[in-house]
């Protein structure tokens, strides 16, 4: 069994950029979003990826993830998948030992920028860089399965 330790923050400023290590293009589609799992097909750096997570909110929940061919990834997306999809650009920002993944949404989602950083252990201390801002694990409006069914676009309390 897989288990996913993550914290999510919204940021406060664009000083993150200037240590961007690499950046790689995601599209994924949800096929499946209940209250109790998510399965996503996600393509990421030409790679296709079956994902399934329990949709626990909070630092800690269950996480499966298998490659699978590019050409089945990109057919399910366009053919399967509830819309609209998520397509965002994934940021790499090393800081203090961490590495920082910072999702800039695009499309029904766009403006809205996500750092996430995922631990090896629960209540594993982490130092916060100057541009984070306030966290955001505990709220579900973040959840990518969640911004598929209520896009930022159309959130009123930004």
């Amino acid at each position: 069994m897989a288990i996913e330790i993550e914290h999510k923050f919204l940021l406060t400023n664009d000083d993150w950029r200037g240590h961007v290590q690499k950046s790689i293009k995601y599209k994924q589609g949800y096929l499946n979003s209940q209250p109790s799992s998510s399965i996503r097909i996600r393509i990421a750096d030409n790679q296709g990826w079956l994902n399934i997570k329990s949709a626990t909110v909070g630092t800690e929940r269950l996480e499966f993830e298998y490659e699978i061919p590019l050409s089945d990834a990109d057919e399910i997306i366009n053919t399967l998948c509830c819309k609209p999809l998520i397509e965002k650009t994934r940021h790499f920002v090393p800081n203090d030992h961490n590495m920082w993944e910072i999702d800039e949404f695009e499309g029904d989602n766009k403006d809205l920028i996500i750092a996430e950083i995922e631990l090896p252990e629960i209540g594993k201390t982490f130092l916060k860089p100057p541009w984070l801002g306030a966290e955001v694990t505990h709220d579900l409006r973040y959840y990518n399965n969640n911004l598929v069914a209520n896009p930022y676009k159309k959130w009123n309390n930004k």
